[in-house]
């Protein structure tokens, strides 16, 4: 049987990594990878986190199965940092949240539940969104379509055009949207724009099914979270999908969680019977070890703030970077307007350069992006930034 396979071409990001690894160059920058580095270039682990974690193993007593749904201090403390501890939401008993294995494990079991809901549904994904989504919902057997959202020209949303796309758009389908730090551009919609595509959804009845996996490194926790909670507050039906990779650190433990907002409590009842269907017959159960530890922060207020101080460390550290890497691409006086990059949010943003340009980057300079252009903020450090500019600059001039 296995013999009818043909090998599949490799994971762009896992070939780069593999290149980058092997390069022996002392100046070496690895942007391509989507994960928090500080400025030793390591993804460290957050004293929150190992406080957590020690007590979580001390409380700890048995290794029974934890249901499909999760441990219930994780569910209450997602579902607050996510819709806001006072949200009417939650307040009406409307929101069911169940732990996943981390956000791409939300996107799939969200899938599936929506293929159940509407059996020909179309989930309609931004024009560009992250590479993964494609194959997490389509294998699902969901039909994707794309709608306008970014303008390389421009460095910015192309709203209207979105909006214009959107206005088809009715009863039945999807549409997925970032909640904040867009990946893979960085460009995010304001507050006003929430409100506008809100009234959209209201006066079509199409569902949003937001993303949301980078909550506190773009603006803070309430401010990344603001578009979710508008739309819960005015909408009937929500999707939430968390990750607690980034903002926690747990990128290996693969926390997660899905959030489902229905019209009433039994509706939401009846909702979460279905999704821990989908999990029953997918994997079971989910994993609990990193969901313990984010329950343990989030209901231990000592150590909440704690975590929110270094998640503050680690956003304010990425913002300044966007900054100086704009100012040090002005002081090599390249002919193009990088200023875009200090006014996205989140770890990514396109430098709008050809193939070819990225191409001349890694092979002359040994500076490893995807070949979109799109790089890793936090990649960058004061150790490397000057040299990523004159690279950058060099390349622009020939």
């Amino acid at each position: 049987m296995f013999s009818s396979l043909n090998a599949l071409a490799p994971d762009p990001i896992l070939g780069l990594i593999a290149l980058a690894n092997k390069d022996l160059n002392a100046n070496k920058i690895d942007l391509g990878v989507g994960v928090y580095k500080n400025e030793s270039g390591a993804t460290p682990i957050m004293t929150a986190v190992k406080t957590a974690e020690h007590n979580c193993a001390e409380k700890e007593l048995t290794k029974a199965y934890i249901g499909p749904a999760g441990p219930v201090a994780f569910n209450s403390g997602i579902r607050e940092l996510i819709f806001g501890a006072q949200h009417s939401a939650l307040q009406a008993e409307r929101v069911r949240t169940v732990l996943t294995p981390g956000g791409c494990g939300a996107l799939r079991v969200g899938a599936e539940f929506l293929k159940r809901c509407s059996e020909n549904a179309t989930v309609w994904v931004s024009d560009p969104t992250w590479a993964n989504h494609l194959p997490l919902l389509s294998n699902a057997g969901l039909q994707l379509a794309e709608y306008p959202y970014y303008e390389a020209g421009r460095a910015g949303v192309k709203f209207d055009e979105m909006m214009s796309a959107l206005h088809n758009v009715g009863r039945g389908d999807i549409v997925l949207l970032h909640g904040c730090c867009h990946n893979p551009c960085g460009a995010d919609l304001s507050e006003e724009q929430w409100r506008e595509l809100t009234a959209l959804a209201a006066k079509n009845g199409f569902l949003p099914f937001i993303d949301l996996a980078y909550q506190g490194f773009g603006r803070g926790l309430d401010e990344d979270a603001y578009g979710i909670r508008y739309m819960a507050e005015h909408l009937p039906e929500l999707l939430v999908a968390s990750s607690c990779s980034k903002n926690f650190g747990l990128y290996r433990e693969r926390v997660g969680s899905l959030s489902v907002l229905g019209d009433n409590p039994v509706q939401s009842d009846a909702a979460l019977t279905h999704v821990n269907n989908v999990v029953r017959g997918n994997y079971s159960m989910p994993p609990s070890h990193g969901g313990a530890i984010v329950g343990e922060i989030l209901a231990d207020s000592a150590l909440r703030q704690q975590w929110q101080r270094e998640l503050t460390d680690m956003r304010d550290r990425i913002n300044q970077l966007r900054v100086l890497l704009v100012d040090k691409l002005a002081a090599q006086n390249v002919d193009r307007d990088f200023s875009f990059i200090a006014q996205q949010h989140g770890m990514f943003s396109f430098l709008g350069l050809s193939v070819a340009q990225v191409d001349q980057l890694r092979e002359q300079f040994s500076i490893y992006m995807v070949g979109s252009s799109r790089i890793n903020i936090a990649g960058i450090n004061q150790a490397n930034i000057d040299y990523l500019a004159l690279s950058i600059a060099a390349v622009l001039a020939s």
